[in-house]
């Protein structure tokens, strides 16, 4: 076989490898945008954070007058999330006394939250591409923004 041939078949196998998306900061501003829209409809004060599918920050939005410590919540909402490949709140029934995932929380140097607030988000294929953790509210409110956000995120509307 040339050389010709053998780029050719290399290429088309190349070309043929799909990688999941990842976020991007176009999605995660439009994202965070709608989740504070419905965050002050519902009177919370919240922080938002999306994280890409490293589990690594792409954006922290405040609104005004939310709680300081909401920031660092949101944010390892959107860790935890990407890290474990479920939501907040499933995994706080998992990591319950006697639950299978008991003690989780003081892994990954504390970064692992067990409440709820945090979805993760995936692309058309199922693949998780990042991460929302919304607080500010209630864990109720947090979790309800959160699913709101991946069900907007998963109609696609950008």
């Amino acid at each position: 076989m040339d050389e010709k041939a053998l780029r050719s078949i290399v290429n088309t196998v190349v070309n043929q490898i799909k990688t999941p998306q990842d976020m991007s900061l176009e999605k995660a501003l439009w994202l965070a945008q709608k989740v504070k829209e419905k965050a002050s409809s519902m009177g919370v004060k919240a922080v938002v954070a999306v994280s890409n599918r490293a589990a690594r920050p792409v954006l922290v939005e405040c609104m005004d007058d939310s709680y300081i410590a909401s920031y660092d919540v949101a944010l390892q909402k959107a860790f935890t999330v990407v890290s474990l490949k479920m939501s907040t709140s499933t995994l706080k029934e998992l990591a319950q006394p006697g639950g299978s995932l008991y003690g989780i929380q003081f892994t990954n140097e504390g970064h692992i939250v067990i409440f709820g607030g945090g979805e993760p988000l995936t692309d058309s294929a199922g693949n998780v591409i990042g991460g929302l953790g919304v607080s500010g509210g209630s864990e109720e409110q947090d979790t309800a923004l959160a699913r709101y956000g991946r069900e907007i995120f998963e109609k696609g509307n950008i």
